[in-house]
């Protein structure tokens, strides 16, 4: 079997939906039993928890909007799900609000989180931000 290349893989990863990259990235935490949070969040807040005196505990800067219940009216949700992902087809919008509890943005900063966290309240959503 012939070994794949750096570009090989870059090259399929620019391929994959959203929905197939998270996928992967779960996959590939499970597999190797790490973890793709940020480390120096991390690192703040065990010095704080352990008793060592903290400067300053640094404010959350990037947080994950995740749909954690479709509500009644679905397709307004798909449809805001579609606008916040553009990227998204209709099937993958759906299948995505289907399955909640679910990411729709990770990495994002707190201002568009909010944004989208009300875009998806107004259309009937229950959503959380981690």
């Amino acid at each position: 079997m012939a070994k794949l290349t750096k570009e090989d893989i870059l090259k399929a990863v620019e391929d994959m939906s959203v929905l197939e990259l998270a996928d992967l990235v779960k996959a590939l935490e499970e597999k190797f039993g790490v973890s793709s949070a940020p480390v120096a969040a991390a690192t703040a807040n065990v010095q704080a928890a352990g008793g060592q005196p903290a400067e300053a505990v640094a404010e959350q800067t990037t947080f994950n909007v995740v749909l954690t219940a479709a509500g009644a009216n679905k397709i307004s949700v798909i449809k805001s799900v579609r606008e916040l992902v553009p990227t998204l087809g209709l099937q993958e919008a759906k299948a995505l609000v289907e399955s909640a509890p679910k990411e729709i943005l990770t990495g994002v900063n707190k201002k568009t989180a909010e944004e989208a966290k009300a875009k998806l309240t107004t259309a009937g959503a229950k959503v959380e931000l981690k």
